[in-house]
């Protein structure tokens, strides 16, 4: 049953947002001209050259700028974080100079085989995305920045870094650890406790390397710790917050779309839009109809209890401001424009989105009063304006633009604002907003000036990674099952020119059955690696396979299920679920390869 007693309030709250929502916009009627449009993408592109050129002249090679101080400050592994960052967005503007020269520096300074403990979710889509995206656009003619002289370093450097950190995945779930050591691999002592966007958000920069390298390696394990976390999702298809990667445990609860569970939802579809592996499609399916049955307040999202769906936390964070970017690429238009709305309110009362907004109180959460130049809401707006050339998006981005240059400017780039309410500002600018911020309110205003980009006028689709950074649809990426190189790398051989690191040995041509110490089966032939607790992970056969008979279940398609597991058994005893947890029993995911499917698939749309 779905909490009856939040609905007054939130009906309340709709109405006052319908309401404001014409208040917002009446006075604003008159719309982003062309003319204006140019000027105001001329300005963001100021904006970026600003804070591009305040790191370059006070921070660089150090991770990021501290704006105010003019000073730069190691955040992540102390490897120029904020130019590799900001490269596809200098080549966005057509910045060919500088886009080579930073690749150049890059290629010939830096270096991974260093003693740091890094984030493996902020590594992967902050530096793999951006040295991926970067390498995509330099070594391509068709994108009209070919770099002469680039013999793909940056991949190279990629896949050294990726490499690094494949140790963070050797966990009995699969489902990898949050941080890794570039030099030691995962410290003992290091917790086992790690989000579901941290262990979920990987796909896309794994997988594309992956096609890049002729390598399954990296997204066999980004694709299995999904699975993983998949298969400990509720009876009623909604994941938590945090989980550990030793016992499958969810250790926080609370189901939600923003902080520590976002970006997981957002590559589930984008991985199946740029792979077409339709099994990230069924997830996100599920997924996705769960969250809008029992997530969504009309406009706003809640977070509740992954078993019950008791209400948990009416809150409206501001990493939810990216979900109407992504139900545009769903096709679900109507609902994402009304939150959409909804969330652009809070930001009209305040000039920017805090990290928490009460829908209880409708007041700024005690404790998330800052806005670290966040780009989701942005990113929603570019999108919405894309599918629907509604000009009240233009308006929308003129006024972020207007808070931006007015609340967050300072001496050397833009600062993070401390305090939504007083607009104070503190001495720190991720390197996000150079690889994402400006980049959406550009091509926004770009679009409505008539486009001249690489993303719109461009050789190829692309797919934006959760940093922001471009992915090409290109034949070897979207279309790698059709290239018989990269099927190669499936087939029952394991002469793939490379050596592995440490536990990760592939195991080809031989038959393992589920023991009680493997949560995974697999059948003759299907390529597996192993790691020190003796689980094999495997990818099924059909999921290589297109236009896999119509008749069959997902399960049957992928070999994929749910099964819960028996309580568990400690020393002293059984112990006795209790009411509470019996939506969350522990789960396995079951890989069955079938050769009857596989003898009757077809290799068609």
């Amino acid at each position: 049953m779905e909490p009856a007693k939040p609905r007054i309030a939130f009906l309340i709250i709709s109405i006052v947002v319908i309401i404001s929502d014409g208040l917002i916009f009446r006075g604003l009627a008159e719309g982003v001209t062309f003319d204006e449009a140019k000027q105001l993408r001329d300005e963001v592109s100021g904006m970026f050259y600003h804070a591009f050129d305040g790191y370059m002249d006070h921070a660089f090679p150090r991770d990021e700028l501290k704006p105010l101080s003019c000073e730069g400050e190691d955040t992540l592994g102390g490897y120029a974080l904020t130019l590799i960052d900001s490269l596809d967005t200098l080549a966005l503007l057509g910045d060919k100079d500088r886009f080579t020269s930073s690749v150049e520096w890059i290629s010939k300074n830096l270096r991974f085989d260093i003693n740091k403990t890094v984030s493996l979710f902020e590594t992967t889509i902050r530096i793999v995305g951006g040295l991926l995206s970067a390498h995509l656009i330099a070594s391509d003619y068709a994108t009209g920045m070919r770099i002469p002289s680039y013999d793909d370093e940056l991949l190279h450097l990629a896949e050294d870094l990726a490499r690094r950190l494949l140790p963070a995945f050797d966990t009995p779930t699969g489902i990898p650890f949050g941080s890794v050591n570039l030099l030691h691999g995962v410290d003992e002592n290091e917790s086992k406790i790690t989000s579901t966007a941290g262990g979920g958000t990987l796909t896309l920069e794994f997988g594309v390397l992956s096609r890049l390298t002729n390598d399954p390696i990296f997204e066999e394990v980004t694709k299995n710790a999904v699975r993983g976390i998949w298969a400990r999702r509720s009876r009623i298809n909604l994941v938590g917050a945090h989980i550990d990667v030793f016992t499958g445990e969810w250790t926080q609860k609370d189901a939600g779309i923003g902080t520590s569970i976002d970006s997981f939802y957002e590559y589930l579809l984008k991985a199946y839009l740029l792979f077409g592996d339709e099994e990230y499609l069924y997830i996100f399916q599920e997924a996705y109809g769960a969250a809008m049955h029992y997530l969504f307040h009309d406009p706003w999202y809640v977070e509740v209890n992954m078993n019950s769906a008791a209400l948990v936390w009416p809150l409206f964070n501001s990493l939810q401001a990216f979900w109407p970017g992504l139900q545009v690429l769903a096709g679900d238009i109507d609902p994402a424009i009304r939150t959409h709305t909804a969330f652009f309110s809070v930001w009209k009362r305040y000039g920017f989105t805090p990290e928490g907004f009460n829908l209880a109180s409708f007041s700024v959460q005690h404790g998330q009063k800052s806005y670290p130049l966040r780009p989701e809401l942005i990113e929603s707006t570019y999108c919405l304006y894309k599918a629907t050339r509604d000009p009240r998006y233009l308006d929308v981005g003129r006024d972020i633009v207007t808070s931006l240059q007015y609340g967050a400017r300072c001496t050397c780039g833009y600062c993070h604002i401390s305090d939504v309410e007083f607009h104070k500002q503190e001495d720190h600018m991720e390197s996000f907003f150079l690889a994402e911020t400006v980049k959406y309110l550009w091509l926004l205003f770009d679009l409505a000036a008539g486009p001249d980009n690489l993303v719109e006028n461009g050789p190829y689709k692309y797919i934006f990674s959760t940093e922001g950074h471009l992915l090409p649809m290109t034949p070897r990426i979207s279309l790698a099952h059709e290239q018989c190189l990269y099927l190669g790398a499936y087939c029952q051989t394991n002469n793939f020119g490379q050596e592995y690191p440490r536990s990760y040995i592939l195991k080809d041509d031989m038959q393992m059955q589920a023991t009680n110490n493997s949560r995974f089966q697999r059948s003759l032939g299907s390529p597996s690696y192993v790691t020190q607790y003796g689980l094999y992970k495997t990818t099924s056969i059909s999921g290589i396979i297109k236009g896999l008979c119509p008749g069959l279940t997902h399960e049957q398609k992928y070999g994929l299920s749910y099964v819960p597991s028996p309580p568990t058994v400690h020393e002293d005893g059984p112990t006795a679920q209790t009411e509470n947890d019996a939506g969350q029993t522990q789960s396995m995911v079951m890989l069955h390869v079938s050769n009857q499917v596989n003898q009757e698939s077809t290799l068609t749309n």
